[in-house]
């Protein structure tokens, strides 16, 4: 079975780590990258959909047509935002883009990137974590084929990778100490990726996965 995905966020290093990894797999047929600003990589699987507003998807829904998994890889950082803010960026903007292929796409996998110590309960004080909860239960109700939330840790890059900030660059030099210390809290891109395809393709029994079922589900 070969899969046709939509990947959004591929201008960001979790999308665009999967999207290599995606375009290096034999399992996947194509993707289109959902985008809005251009992503400058050239494949043979490879398409791109410009999308200024992802709250108005009304013009381009006939080429979010026709495909097996949607790899949600697109967010933004809590860091300086209001919980009004950060709720229509991480909550509004990523619900209305689910609802809208899952009407097009009936037999389609939804895959949530979220993160780690997400609050499924949507209690707890941290406001970032109630609302990636609160996101990843609304996107479970929604009538996929199956859905799934990723909730990833620390993440080594995949080679090649141009979305890499400063920042992350020089943490870099960290990681193999930080996986060798702590390797429950690490995961690779590729490890990311790879689980993703997994899931669409064979399944997995949780609808949540932490990192160890991430690595575990990248096995399968």
């Amino acid at each position: 079975m070969k899969i046709k995905v939509i990947i959004t966020g591929a201008t960001g290093m979790v999308g665009e780590g999967v999207l290599l990894h995606c375009l290096a797999n034999a399992d996947v047929a194509e993707v289109l990258i959902v985008n809005r600003k251009h992503y400058d990589r050239q494949h043979p699987k490879l398409k791109e959909l410009l999308v200024p507003d992802f709250m108005d998807l009304t013009k381009v829904t006939d080429q979010l047509t026709g495909y097996d998994a949607c790899f949600f890889c697109a967010g933004v950082t809590s860091v300086g935002k209001k919980e009004p803010e950060y709720t229509h960026l991480t909550y509004d903007i990523t619900l209305n883009f689910a609802e809208t292929v899952a009407g097009l796409n009936p037999d389609l996998v939804f895959t949530y990137v979220s993160g780690s110590h997400t609050d499924s309960t949507e209690q707890r004080s941290t406001m970032w974590a109630r609302v990636k909860g609160r996101t990843e239960n609304a996107l479970f109700k929604l009538p996929y084929k199956s859905a799934y939330a990723f909730r990833p840790g620390i993440m080594k890059p995949v080679d090649g990778q141009q979305s890499l900030n400063g920042v992350y660059r020089w943490f870099m030099w960290l990681y193999p100490v930080v996986n060798f210390l702590s390797p429950k809290s690490t995961l690779t891109l590729h490890e990311v990726g790879q689980a993703m395809i997994n899931c669409v393709v064979k399944g997995y029994p949780k609808q949540v996965l932490e990192i160890g079922d991430i690595r575990a589900a990248a096995k399968v």
